[in-house]
């Protein structure tokens, strides 16, 4: 017992006194730091006294399809800082290669009465994907909610980055430095943000006065080594100009111009997505379309908290505008 005092009391930053007053339901403690207390026994292993049984955990899953982008790690501060300052825990989920998959943390989140899940990527986004686990957390009513993408058929409310204005924003800018021949690098054909790019693209190639040939098109995976890929594909077909759905798959698309022999952007302009953390260092540093992920990642907890409290909240998508930010990876059109 001594010892649970002494564990629960250092990971709060309380007295072991005042642990124990919220152990044996004395007053004289504050709701948040209750809420804390409960919240350490649960981290740490320890059952709850039978008589604070009964009360959902204050941990919040927070899933994440991987931590080599950086945009996900951003995403993860913003969030698990807001849930902190609400006296929530965020529990991280990230999926490994061979690792757990996303719906055995479904299931292990479930047996840890999670308040609510946050997921910031991940198989929802995917139409071809597994969507069952989400129907289990619909069916228990477990708060959720989705971060840059819509689950069609299961209404929990979601913040989007707006793909739409993304590529515009992007394609206009290149359009504005005499680009013709535009090319896009993708994720694969049923990840729903980049259908939903494609079509953006689509139409701005259309309101410029051309189309979008097929072939200018190119899909892979979410990794530099996708983007260098692909982009060595684009460049056999003349690109000038590309627009790359992440940042990652920019600096691939960055590389494959210097392997074969080009300059960026003296002969080939390249566009990332997301301007996360640490494109300014990248040479040269990138031009991207930014999310707003502190604006989103707040939203998205706000979300989650009414939904806990038993408040309504909207079950449509929250479309939160980007940023186009012009760096020196693109340039006026030069003959390739």
């Amino acid at each position: 017992m001594t010892r649970r005092l002494a564990q629960v009391a250092k990971k709060v930053g309380v007295s072991e006194a005042t642990v124990s007053r919220v152990l044996n339901g004395k007053p004289g403690v504050s709701e948040a730091t209750r809420q804390s207390v409960l919240t350490a026994l649960d981290v740490l292993g320890y059952e709850r006294p039978t008589q604070l049984r009964g009360e959902r955990a204050r941990l919040v899953g927070l899933v994440l399809p991987e931590l080599q982008n950086p945009i996900f790690p951003a995403f993860a501060e913003v969030i698990g800082g807001a849930l902190a300052q609400l006296g929530l825990t965020p529990v991280l989920c990230t999926q490994t290669k061979g690792g757990v998959s996303e719906a055995d943390y479904v299931e292990l989140l479930l047996q840890q009465q999670v308040s609510g899940v946050v997921f910031a990527g991940g198989l929802f986004a995917q139409a071809d994907a597994s969507h069952e686990h989400y129907r289990l957390l619909a069916e228990r009513r477990i708060p959720v909610v989705l971060v840059n993408a819509p689950t069609e058929g299961l209404d929990f409310p979601c913040v989007s980055c707006d793909d739409v204005v993304a590529v515009e924003q992007a394609w206009r800018h290149l359009v504005s430095l005499g680009h013709e021949r535009i090319g896009l690098v993708l994720g694969p054909s049923d990840h729903m943000p980049s259908r939903r790019k494609l079509a953006a693209a689509q139409r701005a190639a259309r309101d410029s006065g051309r189309e979008l040939p097929d072939e200018f098109v190119e899909r892979t995976l979410f990794a530099l080594e996708g983007g260098q890929a692909a982009t060595a594909r684009l460049l056999e077909r003349g690109v000038t100009g590309i627009v790359c759905a992440s940042d990652p798959l920019a600096l691939g698309a960055v590389r494959a111009v210097r392997r074969k022999g080009l300059s960026v952007p003296g002969d080939v302009s390249v566009v990332g997505f997301d301007d996360s953390a640490f494109m300014t260092c990248t040479e040269p540093p990138l031009t991207t379309v930014r999310q707003p992920i502190e604006a989103m990642g707040r939203a998205a907890v706000d979300l989650l908290v009414a939904q806990i409290q038993g408040s309504e909240v909207p079950m449509g998508e929250l479309l939160y505008e980007p940023e186009l930010v012009v760096r020196g990876s693109t340039g006026q059109a030069g003959a390739v």
